[in-house]
């Protein structure tokens, strides 16, 4: 049975809040960065933020796997600036890089999609050379994630075929900071529960309640109550059981 048409949204954070905060030029940390060798040139469809395909083009295909920035899924979505030193070769600005994987190579804090590696040349056959290298030095900083042309997004995941499981991806997360906390309310009850970080960016829940629900969403730096700071809500209905694609974006 196809899951019913009173789905709806309900937001509870003005659009202004919804906009990447500037930052302030801060210092950058030096690292070493590999690239994928086997991969196709932007990122991987397969993972450990649980992205799937979305993580492979994600920021154009300038994506990341990372080591200690991943941070058991915390560091999934969060944007950094990454520049290597070589100065015959690299640009000044670098590249920006969404995190969309976990893996480490050889000390390296980033392995880079081949797209990002190259992209941190001075010119296409600096890139090039780039690649040759296979591993560089690097400087970083974490920036605002922006997506001008995109909102936040819920993506119910394709797991919740399975009855009496639901799972969510969070796409297009703005700004600069981490997503610590999700909550999954009863609309009419108004009794909530705190979900458990499956892996990465993917949200889950074992027998959640049917109906009416809305999910909550609690970022770094936000007061302790879910109703403070950068609070997204929206809500939807629930039937138990996934049938068809289900999207909740912001509009």
């Amino acid at each position: 049975m196809a899951l019913p048409l009173q789905v709806f949204f309900l937001f509870m954070v003005p659009l202004l809040q919804l906009q990447p905060q500037a930052t302030d030029a801060t210092s950058f940390t030096k690292s070493r960065a590999a690239y994928y060798p086997n991969s196709e040139q932007n990122g991987t469809s397969d993972g450990a933020c649980g992205y799937r395909s979305y993580g492979a083009t994600l920021n154009g295909g300038d994506v990341s796997a990372a080591s200690d920035l991943y941070r058991n899924g915390l560091g999934c979505g969060a944007c950094y600036q990454v520049r290597c030193t070589n100065s015959h070769l690299c640009s000044d600005e670098g590249v920006t890089i969404v995190i969309t994987d976990m893996g480490s190579s050889g000390g390296t804090d980033f392995i880079l999609s081949q797209h990002a590696f190259a992209r941190m040349g001075q010119t296409t056959d600096d890139g090039k050379s780039l690649l040759d290298l296979g591993v560089v030095d690097i400087e970083y900083s974490r920036v605002s994630c922006s997506y001008p042309n995109n909102n936040i997004t819920i993506k119910i995941d394709e797991g919740s075929i399975y009855p009496n499981y639901l799972a969510f991806v969070i796409e297009y997360q703005q700004g600069t900071k981490d997503i610590t906390a999700v909550q999954l309310c009863e609309t009419v009850s108004l009794t909530c529960k705190l979900l458990d970080r499956s892996h990465g960016t993917v949200w889950a829940v074992v027998s959640p309640p049917s109906g009416p629900l809305s999910v909550k969403i609690l970022l770094s730096g936000d007061d302790e109550e879910m109703t403070a700071g950068w609070n997204l809500s929206m809500a939807f209905q629930w039937t138990g059981r996934l049938e068809q694609a289900m999207i909740l974006e912001y509009s």
